[in-house]
């Protein structure tokens, strides 16, 4: 029954999570939702900023240190480590639909694009950042990701363990192109609102500072990872290459 509850509650965290990333392709792309990222502004913009950066605060303050190893392991002394991940997942996803919901609107207009082409452009570039944040997990370990590997296995009586180093194709591009995929969702729109470029300005900044940590824990568990970091650019894409890991006298490649 154990094994039942943790696999089924992994299931539902990662449909909450998969239910809170479709809501946030219409809240960022201001479409299919009564209330968006640029809608109308309702109340004073100094209490909506007040507001929006309590939410924004209280997202980072979770996903950083939720992420961190140490409340990882101070996490598995009160839950199966099965469920760790998935307990991140949806706590992750809790805090950003809070977000949406209470997001308050700053109101004003930075840029409007007005010809057709330069607003298609726009939407097409926002598309393409759903697509490669999404891209990204599979390309690495989808499942792993959102902690369905984790129960999956605990359901199967099969002991949890790590993946191994490597290195997928679109990792040797650029070492985040998940988080290059996020850079695009928030800056490509045709009408740029205050509400917009704060909102874009304040989740750019928190990744820029998160990478710092993710790659600090990443050399700490991962002795190739420095070399890979040397020879791979952070976001800025580079032309694909062979990816040889320090200390392993051979190509790091596909899982």
């Amino acid at each position: 029954m154990k094994r039942i509850a943790v696999f089924t509650y992994g299931v539902v965290a990662y449909a909450v999570s998969m239910a809170v990333f479709l809501y946030a392709v219409g809240f960022i792309g201001n479409f299919a939702l009564l209330k968006t990222l640029d809608s109308p502004a309702d109340i004073p913009w100094e209490r909506a900023l007040c507001i929006d950066l309590a939410l924004l605060s209280l997202f980072a303050a979770q996903h950083s240190v939720m992420a961190r190893p140490a409340f990882k392991r101070m996490l598995t002394r009160v839950i199966p480590e099965a469920a760790e991940r998935s307990t991140y997942v949806l706590a992750s996803s809790l805090a950003l639909m809070l977000l949406f919901l209470q997001w308050e609107p700053l109101g004003g207009v930075v840029w409007t694009i007005e010809s057709a082409a330069g607003r298609g452009v726009m939407y097409a570039a926002y598309a393409f950042g759903w697509l490669l944040v999404l891209v990204s997990t599979f390309v690495i370990n989808h499942f792993d990701l959102f902690g369905l590997r984790q129960v999956w296995r605990e359901l199967r009586g099969e002991p949890q363990a790590r993946l191994r180093f490597a290195v997928p194709w679109l990792y040797r591009v650029v070492r985040h192109p998940l988080y290059v995929g996020w850079f695009l969702t928030f800056w490509s729109t045709p009408d740029m609102t205050v509400s917009h470029l704060f909102f874009a300005v304040a989740t750019s900044a928190y990744i820029l500072a998160a990478i710092r940590f993710e790659e600090a824990d990443l050399m700490k568990e991962h002795p190739e990872y420095g070399a890979y970091r040397r020879q791979v650019p952070m976001l800025i894409p580079g032309l694909p290459r062979e990816v040889e890991t320090a200390g392993s006298g051979h190509w790091a490649g596909l899982r």
